[in-house]
């Protein structure tokens, strides 16, 4: 079903919309909820002030995004890999940091090392 140039909402419940495309579309206001969107694909997309609540992103990749300001709240992020970065200001609190690295060195260990030092 071809859909173009919409000026009202699209209301789909309980549908299987595999495979489906939209391009140049503005959709402010949106929700999904108990959607599957496994391996779905999203790029140049400006989600600024979105809410995402109980979403399961494992083995999701992000790249090229810009997520400053992002609140993180009772998140896991175990096993996830940070790469090329900026992490300017970033305040991690609460957390916890057993076997995270930077630059291969334990966090738990240069904390305890700068808490002797002090």
């Amino acid at each position: 079903m071809d859909l173009t140039e919409l000026h009202e909402p699209i209301v789909a419940t309980d549908s299987e919309l595999d495979g489906s495309s939209f391009s140049g579309v503005a959709m402010r206001d949106a929700r999904f909820e108990d959607a599957r969107m496994t391996s779905a694909r999203f790029d140049h997309i400006d989600m600024t002030g979105g809410i995402f609540s109980r979403m399961k992103l494992s083995g999701a990749r992000f790249a090229n995004v810009d997520m400053s300001g992002v609140q993180i709240e009772n998140a896991t992020l175990a096993d996830a890999t940070i790469q090329n970065a900026s992490l300017s200001g970033v305040s991690i609190s609460d957390c916890d940091i057993s076997g995270m690295r930077i630059d291969g060195y334990l966090v738990s260990d240069l904390i305890a090392a700068f808490r002797k030092s002090v």
